[in-house]
């Protein structure tokens, strides 16, 4: 699929965005190993979660799609069972590397793969702790999926984590529910929290000082009810049209709002963007809120490893947005972007070049002078959905016409994106 993208006067509208495809997989994982039914609103249709969800299938969870949300019965700590197939992740690191964490003190064996992208994707940074608390995974391709599972009883550990990944963290959460004892981890910075709001919605609260996240196995979940947010990073594709495109106004209703994620509120509130925010309570742990964004006159600004975390899928965009930003903007800290659906590091620079702007790429990150004038060019995704999103908003602003090759990966977090954007266009 070729997507086609036009200079446009105005983004105009109010939007809604899919259910936040972070907190859908771990609600869907944690409804499947909790005792009694676990309801899901609003689930994220995204291509992602739905290979987690197949995933969960395979190993005989009972699920039933109803008009408005999601049933699950829950299976208990130990009740899935195991497939008579390998386990295909697709395109999902989530998928992967938090299931691995389940999967780990089953008694059975499995097999996890996933497609070419996701099978380039770093692994030993889960093989390696699940090892040390006592699991038994063979990587069949040097660190890399696909993985073989043997299932065994684990331990408790204290482990510090010299990566800031919730997928890390989580997939460690997950295997200290099945290991006796204390097990303490350590971030570098702090990453997502979604895991940590879920386990206390589960009935299963954990500790937290600062960086350092404590909770004593072996666990009981119960299931419960989540009310999916909005999700925040497709959200901001949205955030950035309507601040980059001339006499734009523009509502998002019932975003996530967790701090956790919102690094890009914190930077774009630095360059001078006009967003209001709205916040109101919701039924879960999530805070949701309404955001108001208007055309921004904005500033450069410095991105350092800090803040990455929270803003780590929000950098594509971001890159498009500090091309119309005045000034020297300089991102640090971000080779984990090398290891994400494509190098993104790589992608933006490829991609930003063809459309005649200046961008220096750097090991770990970027500097952009802004404001600069973006041509229309042939544009590659790199099978990257927050490549191609990124790009199709970038040829709003474009002179002439863009074309997004391969922009059906879009369906990889938001299977709808197109059709969204076409509705608050004003051409």
């Amino acid at each position: 699929m070729i997507h086609k993208a036009q200079h446009v006067r105005a983004i105009k509208g109010s939007i809604t965005v899919p259910g936040d495809k972070s907190i859908s997989h771990r609600a869907l994982l944690l409804g499947a190993i909790a005792e009694g039914i676990t309801i899901i609103r609003n689930l994220s249709p995204a291509a992602d979660v739905r290979s987690t969800l197949n995933c969960l299938k395979q190993l005989q969870v009972e699920t039933e799609e109803k008009n408005s949300y999601m049933e699950i019965e829950g299976k208990g700590l130990y009740g899935i069972k195991a497939s008579s197939t390998p386990l295909n992740c697709g395109n999902s690191g989530t998928t992967m590397r938090l299931l691995s964490g389940i999967l780990a003190a089953q008694p059975f064996s499995s097999t996890l793969i996933g497609d070419e992208s996701l099978n380039k994707r770093p692994m030993n940074r889960i093989i390696e702790p699940l090892t040390r608390m006592g699991a038994k995974i063979e990587s069949l391709s040097g660190g890399l999926a696909p993985l073989a599972i043997h299932g065994n009883r684990l331990r408790s550990i204290y482990y510090q984590n010299a990566v800031a990944s919730a997928q890390v963290k989580s997939c460690i959460m997950l295997a200290a529910l099945y290991a006796p004892g204390l097990t303490t981890l350590v971030e570098p910075h702090l990453s997502r929290d979604h895991t940590e709001r879920m386990f206390s919605d589960f009935g299963f609260p954990i500790k937290r000082h600062g960086l350092k996240i404590s909770l004593i196995g072996p666990a009981k979940l119960i299931g419960c009810q989540v009310d999916i947010p909005g999700d925040f990073s497709s959200a901001a594709f949205f955030i950035g049209a309507a601040l980059i495109t001339p006499n734009s106004q523009l509502e998002i209703k019932n975003v996530g709002i967790n701090p956790t994620r919102t690094g890009l509120l914190d930077v774009l509130n630095q360059m001078g963007a006009k967003i209001e925010i709205n916040k109101h309570s919701g039924t879960s742990s999530e805070p949701i809120g309404d955001l108001k964004i208007c055309t921004s006159q904005l500033n450069s600004v410095e991105i350092t490893s800090e803040l990455i975390p929270r803003l780590i899928d929000e950098i594509p965009i971001l890159a498009i947005i500090t091309t119309q930003a005045k000034g020297r903007t300089i991102l640090s800290g971000a080779r984990e972007l090398r290891v994400k659906e494509s190098d993104r590091l790589h992608a933006i620079t490829k991609n930003l070049s063809l459309m005649g702007a200046q961008i220096e790429q750097r090991e770990d990150g970027f500097i952009i002078q802004g404001p600069q004038k973006l041509n229309g060019a042939i544009l590659n995704s790199f099978n990257d959905h927050r490549i191609a999103m990124s790009f199709s908003i970038a040829g709003l602003i474009a002179h002439g016409e863009t074309q997004i090759v391969d922009a059906e990966c879009v369906a990889v977090s938001m299977p709808n994106f197109f059709d969204v954007l076409k509705g608050v266009v004003v051409a």
